[in-house]
């Protein structure tokens, strides 16, 4: 599994699976965030089975699904709140990891 280290408490990446979650922790993240909307692919991880695991190993989850090309106020707000509200550093993903960095700058560049 390869992220990338966006700041010193965010970390993106693509699509993860369960099985993965032992690595993330392992990493050193206390939270983590999925984007990416289910059956955007066929045969992908739902956000359901990789929340069981996250869950399963004592991280946070949370559910923001982004549509591709897509992203809404409403997303950017969505993730701001859970970047206040959750413990880092966060690791967020998504087919690519593109929409969960551009998430990021939304969120940046609202504040100014």
């Amino acid at each position: 599994m390869e992220y990338r280290q966006i700041t010193d408490d965010y970390s993106v990446s693509g699509q993860i699976t369960p099985e993965e979650v032992a690595a993330i922790k392992a990493a050193g993240f206390k939270s983590v965030i999925c984007n990416r909307p289910d059956d955007e692919q066929p045969g992908q991880p739902s956000a359901d089975s990789v929340k069981a695991a996250v869950e399963a190993a004592g991280l946070a989850f949370r559910y923001i699904p982004v549509i591709s090309g897509a992203m809404t106020g409403d997303n950017v707000a969505d993730m701001a709140d859970a970047l206040d509200e959750m413990d880092g550093p966060v690791f967020a993903y998504c087919r690519s990891g593109t929409r969960c960095t551009n998430l990021y700058m939304a969120i940046q560049q609202s504040k100014g």
